[in-house]
């Protein structure tokens, strides 16, 4: 099930891609919220299919939001790829590294980067995104994560290195300007990943293949992340975390490399779709 969101900026409606073909259920739920994921929206979404409802098609034309509605909090892991950390210059970490993003810089697959005020370096990271579907506190086991995980996405982790690494502080304010986390095309229900940590991912920047990954390379699994930040915080119902990105980022090149006004994104994640992002200023 592919879980989808259409519409514009701030008034988006919920849907179902099947068959390549958008459809609505905006005249069975309200959003795909917190609320929606702590009432096991999915499950219900699953059964409304089952029955063979008669859906009406969203208009071709139609925007692609994202696949879920602003979430509580993102929570990212650095340096999860051992050979991202190598091109970074970075000591492979020993426990996962944390940092947030705000929940606001979430937009849709195919809406743009939005290139910040007398930034020069502006990067991407092709990454795997997890939707938190049940609450997550003191979790037991790295095993019970599976429980709490909605689905899988898509996400474009940008971020402005200098903002991030120059400019003294946290890595946060280098990762939250607008439009920073492109997600989607959609939402794959989770039980549709037979394992999350064999999944291949590629992003271009203008047609050049610039990141070429697989999910097995991570240093932190999916499940271990989901259970070792339930240690930390409550991960709530419709939260999405940021796994990490593979090598291949413009500040790994040589020469670095960094976007520009009119450069085009695309990037996907095995299962999970693609996006395509053109670069503007903001």
């Amino acid at each position: 099930m592919k879980l989808i969101r259409y519409g514009k900026v701030g008034m988006e409606k919920p849907g179902v891609l099947r068959n390549d073909k958008r459809y609505s259920l905006s005249a069975y739920f309200k959003d795909f919220d917190r609320d929606f994921f702590a009432a096991d929206g999915p499950a219900q979404v699953k059964e409304l299919l089952s029955r063979g409802e008669d859906l009406p098609l969203v208009r071709e034309e139609e925007r692609w939001g994202a696949p879920m509605a602003r979430p509580g909090k993102v929570m990212c892991i650095g340096l999860n790829y051992s050979d991202h950390a190598k091109e970074a210059g970075m000591p492979i970490p020993t426990e996962p590294i944390i940092f947030q993003k705000g929940s606001n810089t979430v937009v849709g697959p195919y809406d743009p980067i939005l290139i910040p005020r007398g930034s020069e370096k502006t990067d991407w990271e092709v990454e795997l995104g997890v939707v938190i579907g049940k609450k997550a506190r003191y979790l037991d086991s790295i095993e019970a994560s599976k429980e709490c995980i909605a689905g899988y996405c898509l996400a474009n982790d940008v971020s402005e290195r200098a903002f991030q690494l120059e400019r003294g502080g946290q890595w946060t304010k280098g990762k939250s300007s607008d439009n920073f986390t492109p997600i989607g095309p959609f939402l794959l229900d989770a039980d549709r990943i037979e394992n999350p940590q064999d999944l291949d991912m590629k992003l271009w920047v203008n047609g050049q293949l610039m990141q070429s990954g697989n999910t097995d390379n991570m240093i932190f699994s999916v499940h271990f992340i989901v259970h070792y930040l339930s240690q930390f915080m409550t991960l709530e119902e419709g939260d999405l975390i940021l796994t990490g990105t593979p090598p291949g980022v413009g500040m790994g090149q040589k020469p670095q490399v960094y976007l520009k006004v009119n450069d085009i994104v695309e990037l996907e994640v095995e299962h999970l779709g693609r996006q395509k992002q053109i670069c503007q200023n903001a």
